[in-house]
């Protein structure tokens, strides 16, 4: 039996947003304030924050701060929604892929127009309450995901997983993570095999962050040494995270996801995709419509501000890629599972 302890991703204290600075782990724990909602964009856009849910969650609380800054800027009513309007536009280009980021945004605007009548004062109270509220939920989700999640993992198993989808992404608890822990503390007897995830590393740094906290056994391994493990039969399931889930249930998610799936495809392996129902844009229909972001090319050619490559190559890093729904075994939400997903079971996880 594990029991979990939170690692607090983020905190709101004296009208500062606090987010743990995922480029320093596991080495260094250090907390980035940010007081502005233009500090909070350089936050997600630098991965000092990262992860689908953890990224709407912070952006959020950056409409709170915005919030902040009209009113000690004494803005009236009318330049104040045209500041966070602008706010909330620069938040949204901060990270194309992400649905949860438009996803928070948009209920931010919603009670804004629930409550034109507030003034500056209560904006700004009224958005931290239904940032914080955003925050909470998230937790409950991530939770009833694992609590379904852990229906399909066996008494004794050996689980994949590639990239963070842990505590560290989300509210707290983590989703395909939240599954691993569900399952650990069923008691369930659990190895986890841990893609080190590059070029940004963060089933090294983070993944095994949590892991080695909670004492669940894991194994880091090469992106690259998922095929041999499976092709010898010592994967038993892979469970990962996503970034946005299209209407028939393709899924974006770290690069390298679509090439697990493939493999465990081959070899008869089960890929689950856990992500709470705020990660699923209904509006797009396929995989195609999803706008794939690319990040510098540093992130590939460094590690630790170190070159590991000529300096005249040429770069390609996108961030994500996209699994097709036909390679998906199935879609584990808070209000259920979506087995061998389609328009169908997708828009009937919402109906519950």
């Amino acid at each position: 039996m594990n029991k979990f302890e939170a690692v607090q991703t983020l905190y709101w204290k004296d009208n500062t947003l606090y987010l743990l600075d995922q480029r320093l782990l596991p080495h260094t724990v250090r907390y980035r304030s940010c007081s502005s909602c233009s500090d909070v964009a350089c936050a997600i856009y630098e991965m000092a924050v990262r992860g689908a849910p953890a990224i709407g969650i912070t952006a959020a609380y950056g409409m709170a701060l915005a919030a902040l800054e009209g009113e000690s800027k004494g803005l009236e009513k009318e330049d104040l929604c045209a500041f966070l309007k602008k706010c909330a536009d620069y938040l949204y280009r901060s990270r194309p892929t992400a649905v949860n980021l438009g996803w928070a945004l948009k209920r931010m605007d919603h009670w804004l127009e629930q409550h034109q009548d507030a003034s500056a004062r209560e904006i700004s109270e009224g958005l931290k309450k239904e940032a914080d509220i955003i925050c909470s939920e998230d937790v409950k989700n991530n939770y009833r995901i694992g609590a379904f999640g852990t229906e399909l993992v066996p008494q004794a198993a050996s689980v994949l997983t590639h990239c963070n989808a842990g505590a560290l992404a989300t509210g707290g608890y983590g989703t395909a993570l939240g599954v691993i822990r569900a399952a650990a503390e069923q008691g369930k007897r659990l190895h986890v095999y841990i893609d080190e995830t590059r070029p940004v590393l963060q089933g090294a740094r983070l993944t095994t962050f949590e892991m080695c906290r909670e004492k669940i056994p894991a194994t880091l391994i090469t992106d690259n040494c998922a095929g041999f493990l499976m092709s010898r039969g010592e994967i038993d399931l892979v469970v990962v995270g996503a970034d946005r889930i299209a209407g028939n249930g393709d899924t974006a998610n770290k690069i390298g996801t679509y090439s697990l799936a493939v493999l465990a495809n081959y070899h008869n392996i089960p890929l689950y995709i856990a992500a709470p129902l705020s990660t699923i844009d209904l509006s797009i229909q396929s995989g195609k419509d999803i706008i794939i972001e690319e990040r510098d090319r540093s992130e590939v050619t460094h590690i630790n501000d170190h070159a590991i490559a000529p300096e005249n190559i040429e770069v390609f890093n996108p961030a994500f890629d996209i699994t097709p729904a036909g390679l998906i075994s199935a879609i584990i939400t808070e209000n259920g599972i979506a087995n061998e997903p389609n328009h169908k079971k997708i828009n009937n996880l919402f109906n519950v």
